[in-house]
């Protein structure tokens, strides 16, 4: 199991399927050095009677070595012939021309994991020179169901890392050209905060962002992806040798892989749609505290998840007639119509992906506050945000309109990734959740309600909204609500609609000078303090009004 953060000792056993001896002594019977070599193992890392770290490889009820002797780290080398077999010398005498070995040992992995961990402690011990008094806060690499595996489906699961185990979805992400030059500027931009740094990069991906942090002069960057991608950011990080020697790349899931010191500062790309879904969020918190010194340094560091309702008869009108099919009375003489409300509620059921005008807001925008330093995992289980209006203009309210970004609060230059309409197009455009039932609305009027996002196990959120219109003027607090309208959808399919915002016609009974200016809406990131932003109020009242 997971050791509590701060409590863990380092991993010092690893099990094997096999270790034999490269050069077992001749008195030896090939039947006996051959079980040996069959038989599976442990690798121990142990303090020898000299002091010195020692590697011993044992049986695998761990009585008797399977081979003579310990071998001393300060004189071995550990060699990596593939994924999951690696061969470890202990070196001899060493003349001008070549350096002789004593012995060597031919060690075969159960798992690529299980190598990357035994290969990161070795170096790790080899560099310290003791075993005594070193811990690891992080723990042990855990054999038993993971907490990923607890809480996401397995199919889920396979599926998302097989779609980020591909290069094309990486270069999609690596062209979005405000997303990646962001992250640089963030990074280059706070060199104070990664020179002589340990950093992680939490699901990794290609590995750009851990080559940021080298060039950014990190002591060492540990790069970790669960996905098949990570064979292509080796690939990548050893093409690049000014940088790769300061980058270790590890491949499994930041719950259950091992590390061998803290991390000064983590590194993570976490967001997705309505920066939740996919739930890397949770991954790159249970990351923080299970490598993360105190104190230490997360980019990004706060995100903001911004909502206004909207107006968009188009929209609203292209979803509905998607139903019409439903309506016909005589298909190949059969009578669809029973299935229409069932068609109707479930094209609503589907968030909108796609880039809009921000004239299309009816109200100034509102935010809830994500402080990656310190929200809880559990708490991204459930996040509930109160909403409240003023609407701007006379109109219909179509629904509700979603964007996020993100600070990265580097020591020397604070920075902003944003996805707001108005500004450039990232590959996450912005999320509208429309209802079937539109509310009318007045300049002036209040218009309330609740969005409320629950997790679930295919790696998103159901997305429940209840948006009222209050009453106001005379006797209005004799009966608060006018009208309300809800709906549910499914974060995990969206309807990818289009890639760049409509051109915005302004409709019969509206005037321009009653829209709301899309200057007024944008988001001015550079005239906000930090502390403006983290003392916002905690769960549940999270949503600062505009």
């Amino acid at each position: 199991m997971e050791a509590p953060s701060g409590q863990g000792q380092r991993r010092l056993e690893f099990p094997l399927v096999s270790v034999s001896d490269l050069s077992p002594p001749s008195s030896a019977p090939a039947a006996s050095a051959a079980a040996a070599a069959a038989a599976t193992a442990v690798a121990r890392f142990g303090d020898g009677d000299s002091g010195a770290v020692e590697l011993r490889f044992y049986r695998e009820n761990g009585v008797g070595d399977v081979v003579g002797g310990g071998v001393e780290l300060a004189n071995a080398q550990i060699f990596k012939l593939g994924p999951v077999q690696s061969i470890c010398m202990s070196e001899g005498s060493e003349t001008d021309k070549e350096k002789s070995y004593s012995k060597g040992f031919n060690i075969h992995f159960k798992t690529e994991e299980e190598s990357e961990a035994f290969h990161c402690t070795f170096e790790q011990l080899k560099k310290e020179g003791s075993i005594k008094g070193t811990h690891l806060p992080n723990g042990a690499l855990s054999t038993s169901k993971s907490k990923f595996d607890e809480k996401i489906e397995a199919s889920s699961a396979k599926m998302y890392f097989h779609y980020y185990g591909q290069l094309l979805h990486q270069q999609n992400m690596l062209q979005d050209y405000v997303r990646t030059g962001t992250y640089y500027a963030a990074v280059i931009g706070n060199r104070a905060d990664f020179t002589d740094r340990v950093v992680v990069d939490v699901g990794a991906g290609s590995g750009i962002l851990s080559l940021f942090a080298a060039q950014a002069g990190a002591k060492h960057v540990y790069a970790v992806e669960a996905s098949e991608m990570a064979e292509y950011a080796r690939k990548l990080i050893e093409g690049n040798p000014a940088l790769s020697q300061r980058i270790t790349v590890i491949k499994g899931k930041v719950e259950e892989v091992e590390l061998p010191e803290k991390a000064d500062i983590l590194i993570s790309e976490p967001m997705g749609t309505l920066l939740v879904n996919e739930r890397m969020l949770e991954s790159y918190v249970i990351a923080r505290d299970r490598f993360l010194v105190p104190d230490g340094k997360m980019f990004p560091t706060v995100g903001r998840i911004h909502m206004a309702p909207f107006s968009d008869e188009y929209l609203f009108v292209e979803i509905a007639n998607k139903a019409l099919f439903w309506q016909q009375q005589s298909y190949y003489d059969v009578d669809l119509t029973p299935l229409y409300n069932t068609a109707f509620q479930g094209y609503f059921s589907q968030p909108v992906v796609d880039a809009f005008d921000p004239r299309l807001l009816v109200a100034p925008p509102i935010f809830h506050v994500i402080d990656f330093t310190k929200v809880k995992e559990e708490d991204l289980y459930e996040i509930d945000v109160p909403l409240r209006f003023t609407a701007a203009v006379g109109t219909r309210v179509h629904g509700l309109a979603c964007w996020f970004d993100v600070l990265f609060n580097g020591s020397t230059v604070p920075r902003w990734l944003t996805t707001a309409p108005g500004s450039p197009t990232t590959h996450w455009y912005q999320l509208r959740c429309v209802l079937s039932q539109p509310l009318y609305v007045m300049a002036g009027q209040e218009i309330t309600g609740r969005l409320h996002l629950v997790a679930h196990k295919s790696q998103s959120y159901t997305i429940n909204l209840t948006l009222s219109t209050m009453m106001w003027g005379p006797g209005a607090e004799q009966g608060r609500i006018l009208q309300t309208s809800s709906t549910t959808l499914d974060l995990k399919e969206p309807y990818y609609r289009m890639s760049q915002p409509q051109s915005y016609t302004v409709a019969q009974d509206q005037q321009p000078h009653q829209l709301l200016q899309s200057q007024e809406l944008n988001v001015q990131t550079q005239d906000i303090e930090e502390a403006d932003i983290l003392e916002q109020p905690a769960q549940n009242s999270g949503a600062h009004f505009g």
